[in-house]
């Protein structure tokens, strides 16, 4: 499971194009499209955004593996933003929307965040709500909603000239249609010819998450940095999650910024997931995504930034490229690698890595 919680002081960001590629390459699965980022201010109170991101995905996942063939589709998502600044207060608002063949969602969310006490502390507060339309490829007569709320608290401390610390919370409820269509679970049956059979998931149509993060950064005394996060998730389909990341960065010259980082990240399993069931339709709620399965990964990454300024007759500003790179590596203590000749139940448990890059040219003015 993975949330973000950001907070802002009462600044307008600054004005920028950036261009990214990105790619995600591991698991079966092949990620990756190009984004386009454009944010302009006009005067001293505003702030507007397009942003316009393509996801192309080939190939399938395990799970889909045990009972489909790969697949290509591509997702095509476009938002707009506005930033609202006034006094020591800024508030944002965004809309989104995502497309695929078989998937369309919309989104709206909004933001706040307040400076105090000689802008040493910065409180924040966000609403965010979306609707999914979900549909099935090779069924025109399959069609599902699903209605997401997200409530975000934040509050940045800064605890001396070297220090910041950050504390978060977020709550999120889920309704609806919450499972996958193409995903299936699987049950003994030993008439079959592999001593087993698939049948559709059966998910909860209601979800509610909550977490909380605490993070810290400190300055180093030779242009360096040291960060630290640590999180909780838990949610009531029994799923605990705990997620720790720290971050070198360091600046060489003008120029350059380094920042070298390590991610930890383990969950036990939803309440109602198997990797086997013993028969049809066991329980009401059966799952057997991966995603609900009891697994950790560590990801090691690193980012290089190299940054160069225009003259100051000239009206672009700054131009940054930037390429992030990390290697993640899967172990599920609970999914079995159907795929492998194996007796029921025996098969090896599976693992797998992936390698996330982000590469994006910024230009400032």
């Amino acid at each position: 499971m993975t949330w973000c919680v950001t907070t802002q002081a009462a600044v307008l960001p600054q004005e920028r194009s950036d261009a990214m590629y990105h790619s995600y390459q591991g698991g079966g699965m092949s990620i990756d499209g190009p984004s386009i980022l454009l944010r302009k201010n006009i005067g001293n109170s505003v702030s507007v955004t397009a942003n316009y991101y393509v996801d192309t995905i080939s190939g399938a996942s395990i799970d889909v593996l045990a009972t489909a063939s790969q697949y290509q589709e591509e997702r095509t998502e476009h938002s707009v933003g506005l930033d609202y600044l006034r006094n020591k207060t800024l508030m944002n608002f965004s809309y989104t929307t995502s497309s695929e063949n078989d998937f369309e969602a919309t989104s709206i969310s909004f933001g706040l965040s307040q400076d105090f006490f000689g802008d040493l502390t910065t409180l924040s507060i966000g609403y965010a709500r979306g609707n999914d339309e979900v549909g099935k490829r090779g069924d025109d007569n399959f069609l599902e909603q699903a209605d997401r709320q997200n409530y975000r608290l934040g509050l940045t401390q800064v605890v001396t000239k070297n220090m910041i610390v950050g504390l978060s919370f977020e709550n999120i409820a889920d309704e609806g249609y919450l499972n996958n269509p193409y995903r299936s679970v699987r049950f003994i049956d030993e008439s079959s010819a592999r001593g087993y059979r698939f049948e559709t998931e059966a998910y909860p149509t209601t979800r509610t998450s909550n977490a909380a993060a605490l993070s810290a950064n400190y300055y180093l005394p030779y242009r360096a940095s040291l960060y630290a996060e640590a999180k909780v998730f838990s949610d009531t389909w029994g799923i605990d999650a705990n997620t720790y990341k720290i971050a070198y960065i360091h600046t060489f010259t003008d120029d350059w910024i380094i920042e070298l980082r390590s991610r930890f990240y383990s969950q036990d399993k939803a309440d109602f997931y198997q990797d086997l069931y013993q028969r049809s339709e066991e329980f009401n709620f059966r799952a057997r995504d991966k995603e609900m399965s009891t697994f950790s990964n560590v990801a090691l990454g690193f980012s290089v930034s190299y940054e160069f300024r225009f003259s100051a007759a000239n009206w672009l500003k700054k131009s940054s490229i930037n390429l992030d790179f990390d290697h993640v590596r899967f172990a599920y203590d609970d999914f079995r690698n159907v795929l492998v000749d194996a007796p029921v139940g025996d098969e090896p448990l599976y693992e797998f890595s992936a390698n996330i890059t982000r590469l994006y040219v910024s230009i400032f003015y």
